[in-house]
C-alpha cells in the first residue's frame, strides 16, 4: 500500500470527537449516516443487517452491538472531523473511557422514548470528568412514544445538564416528519424518497408557530446570559439578534460546558443528521479551542509542565487503545497533543523508560487503514512498532520528556476459569488471553496459585461471553469454560500499628529490614482513592530513601491475596513511618518481604470483611408485572430504591448483588410475559452479610483443598 503524506490541515478546522450514549440509543447508525452524507460511503450499511461500517467484529456483527471502539476521518463543510464509535453496553465502559479521554468534544445521544437511561449518566458523568464539551441528540423521533421535552426535563433532573433546543421537532412516531430550525426561524421539511439528502425549508406551519415561538424565545434567554452585548440586542425590541450572533456565543457557552445545545431527529429515517454535523462544526472545539494539556516531569511530579497542540512544540501523545490486527500486528493507537512525528522514528516512553521505534503510521476507517509518512498536533492514528506500550502511557521526544494525565480503570467484578481442551491449545491459549489482557485494561488475566487454573475477570457476562467467542474465533483456541464467579475483595475495617522485623542470619550476607507502619482503611477525606494510599513520613533517614518504594511494592504485592479467603484487598492506606536497616544486610529485597509480611501480619488483625460487588439495576415494567418484580429484588437481597413512570411503563430502580443477578434475564422474562427490560452497571463494593460470607468462605476454602 502505498504512503500517503498527510498535508498540514489547520487546527482551527480539526473536530476530534465521540459519540456516547446508552446501548441501542443509534450511535452507530447515526455514524454510518455521517460517513454517508460526507461521502465517506456511497451506501449506508445497517446495524441489524450486520452491515455497519465500523461494526466490523464479528462478534459485534452477530450481536447488533458496538463491542469496541472504532476509529474514521470525514470532511464536511471544509472541516476535517475525526471520529470515535463508542459502546454503549455498560460492560464495554472502559471504551467510552479511553476515548473521552483524547477526544476534545462529543455528540451525547438520548432515545427520545427512553431518555435518560442508566449506561447514559455514566458516559456523561466521563465526559465531566474529562472537561468534554457536548452537543445533543435526540434520536429516534419517529418511534411511538417519543417525546422531545421529556428528555430535556429528564437531563435537567438526572444529569444536572442545561439542555438548551436549537431545534424543536414537528411531529412525533408516525406523524414526525422534520424540525424547526430555532436559530433560522424556518421549518425543514425531508423528502422521504431521497434517503436524506433533500429537504424543503419553509415558513413555520401556523399551527406550530406559538410552539416555535416559545422555544425561540427560550433559546434567545438561555444564551443572552453569556454575552452582554447579545442581551442588551435582545432587550432592544428594534434590534434583530443575527443566526451568526447566535451561533458565536452558543459556541462560547458550549465550549464553557456552560450549555448543551440539542438537536433532534431520526437517524434510522435519515432526518436531522446534517444538522448536527453542522453542530459538531459550529459548537464543538477544535484542538486550538482546547486548554493546553499538562502533565510532569517523569522524575519529578511537582514539575507541571504543559503542551500546546502546535506543529512547533516537542512532540507528545498520549497511547489510548491497544489491538491486534491480523494484517499488520500490534496496533497502538495514539492522539497527538503536540509536535509531530515521522515514521521510522524513535519516541521515549517516559512511563516505561524506555524508548519505542514507530514504523507504519496510518489513519484508520473502521478495519481499513491509509498509511501516512507523518502525524502532527490534533490527529488522530494508529502505529506499528512499539512493542511495550499499554493503554494511557505516554510517548514523546526523549530531549523534552513529559509524563501526560493516565486513565483510571473500573476493577473486573466477574471471573471465570478457563483451560484447554488439549495440550495443543494450551499455547494459543496463553497467547490469547495475552494480547487481549494487553488491549483491554478491565480483562485480567492469572494463575489460581492453589489450584494451577488459569481465571479471567471482566465487566459482566457478556464481556466474558466475548472473550471467549474471540479466543475461538481469532485465536482458534478450543476451551473448557467454568461457571461464571463473582470477583469478591477483601477490606480491612480497624486501623493498626504494626511493627516488623526481617532478621535471617545464614553464615554470609543477611537479609535485615525493620519498619514500624499504620495500615488500616482509607480515611473519610481521602476515600476518592481506591487500592493503595502509601504515606510516607520517614524522617532522619532511618530507611536509606532507595528502600522506600520497595517497601511499597512488597505491600502491593500482598494486596492480592487477602486474609479471610484469598481475594485482593480494597481500599487500604498505610502509614510508614519508622524503621532501621543495616548498612550490610539491608537492600532493596529485604525491605520488600518486610513490607509484604508486616502487612500481611497487620491486615490479619485489622477486623478484614468480604466485600461484593453491588449493581445498580433499573427495571422498565408494565403495571401489571410491578408486585411480582420488586418481591423477586428483595428476594434478591435488593434494596429498593427510586420508582417512578416513564411514558406508560413503571421504572424501578434498586441495588442487587451481583451473586444473584444471574441468569436475571431469564426470570425476568418469566414474569413479565417478555414485556420488562432491565439495565445493570456496578455500584459499588459493600460488606457481604456474616452467614453469607461464612458461606463464601468455606467454599472457597474447600476448593482450595480440592
Amino acid at each position: 500500500m502505498a504512503t500517503q503524506k498527510n498535508e498540514s490541515f489547520p487546527l482551527e478546522k480539526t473536530r476530534n470527537i465521540g459519540i456516547m450514549a446508552h446501548i441501542d440509543a443509534g450511535k452507530t447508525t447515526l455514524t454510518e449516516r455521517v460517513l454517508f452524507y460526507t461521502g465517506r460511503l456511497h451506501r449506508m450499511g445497517e446495524v441489524h443487517d450486520g452491515a455497519a461500517t465500523m461494526d466490523f467484529m464479528e462478534q459485534e456483527k452477530e450481536r447488533g452491538i458496538t463491542i469496541t471502539s472504532a476509529a474514521t476521518t470525514c470532511y464536511w463543510d471544509d472541516h476535517r472531523v475525526n471520529i470515535i464509535d463508542t459502546p454503549g453496553h455498560v460492560d464495554f465502559t472502559v471504551e467510552v473511557e479511553r476515548s473521552l479521554r483524547v477526544l476534545d468534544g462529543a455528540i451525547a445521544l438520548f432515545c427520545a422514548v427512553g431518555g435518560v437511561e442508566p449506561q447514559s449518566e455514566t458516559v456523561w458523568r466521563q465526559a465531566e470528568k474529562y472537561d468534554v464539551p457536548r452537543i445533543g441528540f435526540v434520536n429516534k423521533m419517529d418511534r411511538t412514544g417519543a417525546d422531545f421535552e421529556n428528555v430535556l426535563e429528564m437531563m435537567e433532573d438526572r444529569l444536572s445538564a442545561n439542555p438548551v433546543p436549537v431545534q424543536y421537532p414537528i411531529g412525533s412516531g408516525d406523524m414526525f416528519r422534520g424540525i424547526i430550525d430555532l436559530i433560522e426561524g424556518k421549518a425543514v421539511i425531508y423528502d422521504d424518497e431521497s434517503q436524506g439528502m433533500q429537504w424543503d425549508v419553509v415558513d413555520i406551519p401556523d399551527d406550530l408557530k406559538s410552539e416555535a415561538e416559545h422555544w425561540r424565545i427560550n433559546l434567545l434567554e438561555s444564551v443572552a446570559e453569556y454575552d452582554d452585548e447579545l442581551l442588551m440586542k435582545y432587550l432592544d425590541e428594534d434590534q434583530e439578534v443575527e443566526p451568526d450572533e447566535l451561533d458565536a456565543v452558543i459556541r462560547k457557552a458550549t465550549l464553557n460546558r456552560d450549555m448543551t445545545p440539542m438537536f433532534c431527529g431520526s437517524a434510522l429515517q435519515n432526518t436531522g443528521v446534517q444538522r448536527v454535523l453542522d453542530g459538531v462544526t459550529n459548537y464543538l472545539p477544535s484542538p486550538n479551542d482546547v486548554p493546553a494539556i499538562t502533565g510532569h516531569h517523569p522524575q519529578d511530579k511537582e514539575e507541571e509542565i504543559t503542551r500546546r497542540s502546535k506543529e512547533d512544540e516537542p512532540f507528545s501523545a498520549v497511547a489510548f487503545k491497544i489491538t491486534t490486527d491480523p494484517y499488520v500486528g500490534k496496533l497502538t493507537f495514539v492522539r497527538v497533543y503536540s509536535g509531530t512525528l515521522e515514521s521510522g522514528s524513535r519516541v521515549y516512553s517516559p512511563t516505561r523508560d524506555e524508548d519505542e521505534r514507530i514504523g507504519r503510521m496510518m489513519f484508520m476507517h473502521a478495519d481499513s487503514r491509509e498509511d501516512v509518512d507523518m502525524i502532527r498536533a490534533g490527529d488522530i492514528a494508529a502505529v506499528v512498532g512499539p512493542k511495550n506500550l499499554k493503554t494511557g502511557d505516554t510517548i514523546c521526544d526523549a530531549d523534552d520528556p513529559v509524563v501526560l494525565e493516565s486513565m483510571d480503570f473500573p476493577e473486573p467484578v466477574i471471573r471465570i476459569a478457563v483451560e484447554p481442551k488439549t495440550k495443543a491449545d494450551r499455547d494459543k491459549l496463553t497467547n490469547g488471553l495475552t494480547k487481549l489482557a494487553e488491549e483491554d485494561p478491565t480483562f485480567n488475566v492469572r494463575t489460581d496459585e492453589e489450584t494451577g487454573q488459569t481465571i479471567i475477570a471482566g465487566m459482566g457476562e457478556l464481556h466474558l461471553e466475548i472473550i471467549i467467542d474471540r479466543l475461538k474465533q481469532e485465536f482458534k483456541v478450543e476451551a473448557n469454560v467454568g461457571q461464571p464467579q463473582v470477583a469478591y475483595r477483601e477490606a480491612l475495617t480497624e486501623t493498626i500499628n504494626e511493627h516488623y522485623v526481617l532478621k535471617k542470619q545464614t553464615g554470609g550476607r543477611g537479609q535485615f529490614a525493620e519498619v514500624y507502619m499504620d495500615v488500616g482503611p482509607i480515611p473519610e477525606e481521602e476515600e476518592e482513592e481506591a487500592g493503595l494510599v502509601f504515606k510516607n513520613e520517614i524522617k532522619g533517614g532511618v530507611i536509606p530513601k532507595e528502600f522506600i518504594p520497595s517497601v511499597e511494592r512488597g505491600i502491593e504485592s500482598a494486596l492480592e491475596d487477602g486474609p479471610l479467603a484469598g481475594y485482593p484487598i480494597e481500599g487500604v492506606w498505610v502509614r510508614l513511618y519508622d524503621g532501621d536497616h543495616h548498612e550490610v544486610d539491608s537492600d532493596q529485597n529485604a525491605f520488600e518481604i518486610a513490607g509484604r509480611l508486616g502487612f500481611r501480619e497487620a491486615a490479619r488483625h485489622a477486623n478484614p470483611v468480604l466485600m461484593e460487588p453491588v449493581m445498580e439495576v433499573e427495571v422498565i415494567t408494565p403495571d401489571d408485572y410491578m408486585g411480582d418484580i420488586i418481591g423477586d429484588l428483595n428476594g434478591r437481597r435488593g434494596q429498593i430504591g427510586q420508582m417512578g413512570q416513564r411514558n406508560d411503563a413503571q421504572v424501578i430502580n434498586a441495588k442487587v448483588p451481583l451473586s444473584e443477578m444471574f441468569g436475571y434475564s431469564t426470570d425476568l422474562r418469566s414474569l413479565s410475559q417478555g414485556r420488562a427490560i432491565y439495565t445493570m452497571q456496578f455500584g459499588s463494593y459493600e460488606p457481604v452479610p456474616d452467614e453469607i460470607a461464612s458461606d463464601i468462605m468455606d467454599e472457597q476454602t474447600m476448593g482450595a483443598a480440592a
